[in-house]
């Protein structure tokens, strides 16, 4: 049982509130810790000593700002097994998958952003005028649950890159793990005020943050409808605002496919992590014709995902994250088999008396007007929808109000067609992953801005022309 607190202008403060915020093992329902719930004080305080720090932070040259993001990047390689641990308790991520998906990659993705902030121009001689890039000063950063670290990263690294001081707040299902970050800045000689933690609930302190007028830019992450409150709590003082939001992403798989790929890929994107990932392609469509190979690879390759206690090193898929998350996916599943959806794979969950667990789920036979292919589930539940023709498949692929990721599977130039007409911010072809630089965001409600590249820094940075 660990009382953690939050962490403002360098130093470990309960909050103002002295009310508590306990944090549970979704695998086990033990409550393994608690953080303090915050208010308008605590945001207020985390203003003010982000605005003390920013007097210091903003004399820092690009190389300064970047040796402090390396040694960050150190302390993140020696204390990667302690974050992953506090990964799987809180999350409920496998411990594989904690070590591997979550945390492995954090030291290298830091260095990242260094060598990117070194290779930016701050300052530019154009025709007639100078171009200047600056820091908006103080910004705040909303974080989701389902990849506590890396997505912290996304918008702590490159505001901190680019001149900013920042204000996290992670969410109240997995604090633990933004309070294991607030350690390794506080270890890193960072000057007291440029990074603060602030915890507690979106309601309370996320809006807190939308709304103040100290804070010039908040980047946030989660769903579309919580994005839409934090935007026009934020546009209520002209405040930039970059979203990320959610996702009901499409895989396609031409004839010219190869079918066992596909079925691995999209398996692996929907299940690991519980399906708790925006991008994950939770939408397969197959030709009408390769309905009968496609279904029967499904059955035999989703046996392999190991459903059971995240600590045991064999399993794949761990727990949903929370009670109401048990509750939401527990809907979608009985609403799909309401809509006549065959259930190929799966069963609908009974009971989460022992933890939030679920069985992975395969829905063929689904349409693109049910509900299952229309809404974010956020849980491990596949929608296989079968077309005639290529031409039909985009259109169903395009038929969201989300674009924020897709692939095609096939031949490469004809996939590569096919990728051109998908309206959405990233597509893998073929199952490629996602390299660190490649811009990441959506297309219409998935939101706005791009993350994990050099651009990333530049939203975290006002233009300014000087003309001569």
């Amino acid at each position: 049982m660990e009382d953690l607190k939050m962490y403002i202008g360098g130093k470990w403060t309960p909050g103002h509130s002295g009310e508590r915020i306990e944090v549970e093992n979704p695998a086990t329902k033990e409550i393994i810790g608690t953080v303090p719930r915050g208010n308008e004080e605590d945001v207020d305080a985390a203003a003010e000593a982000a605005k003390e720090g920013y007097q210091v932070w903003k004399t820092y040259s690009v190389r300064e700002r970047t040796r402090c993001l390396r040694r960050l990047a150190d302390d993140l390689d020696r204390h990667a097994e302690e974050i992953a641990d506090t990964i799987t308790r809180e999350l409920g991520a496998p411990v594989s998958m904690a070590k591997d998906w979550h945390v492995a990659a954090a030291g290298s993705e830091t260095r990242c952003f260094a060598d990117w902030a070194e290779m930016l121009s701050y300052e530019e001689q154009k025709d007639g005028y100078i171009l200047r890039r600056e820091p908006f000063g103080i910004v705040a950063a909303v974080t989701p649950w389902n990849f506590p670290l890396d997505q912290a990263l996304l918008k702590v690294l490159p505001a901190l890159a680019a001149g900013n001081c920042v204000i996290l707040k992670p969410s109240q299902l997995t604090p633990m793990t933004a309070c294991r970050l607030a350690e390794c800045i506080d270890r890193c000689g960072f000057p007291a005020g440029v990074f603060n933690l602030v915890t507690g609930k979106g309601a309370e302190v996320g809006n807190a943050l939308a709304g103040h007028p100290d804070i010039r830019m908040i980047s946030f992450t989660g769903s579309t409808s919580a994005g839409r409150e934090v935007a026009r709590r934020a546009l209520s003082n002209i405040k930039k605002c970059t979203l990320e939001l959610g996702g009901k992403s499409a895989g396609i798989v031409l004839n010219s496919a190869d079918f066992s790929l596909a079925a691995d890929v999209m398996l692996e994107d929907c299940f690991m992590n519980t399906g708790q990932i925006c991008n994950a392609m939770t939408r397969m469509l197959v030709p009408a014709s390769g309905k009968e190979e496609m279904e029967k690879l499904l059955v035999e390759k989703a046996a392999k995902f190991k459903v059971g206690d995240p600590m045991d090193k064999n399993t794949v898929v761990g727990p949903l994250v929370s009670k109401k998350a048990f509750e939401s996916v527990k809907r979608y599943i009985e609403t799909g088999v309401r809509e006549k959806a065959r259930m190929l794979v799966g069963a609908i969950p009974q009971e989460c008396e022992n933890g939030y667990y679920v069985k992975p789920v395969i829905f063929t036979d689904v349409t693109s007007q049910m509900t299952i292919a229309r809404e974010e589930i956020f849980g491990p539940v596949l929608s296989v929808i079968f077309y005639d023709t290529v031409e039909e498949a985009i259109r169903i692929a395009n038929d969201s109000s989300y674009g924020l990721c897709g692939g095609v599977f096939g031949e490469e130039k004809e996939a590569l067609n096919a990728a051109r007409l998908m309206e959405t911010g990233v597509v893998r072809i073929n199952g490629a992953e996602i390299p660190s630089g490649a811009p990441f965001g959506g297309y219409k409600e998935s939101g706005i801005g791009r993350e994990n590249c050099i651009q990333s820094i530049d939203e975290f940075m006002e233009v300014k022309s000087i003309v001569i």
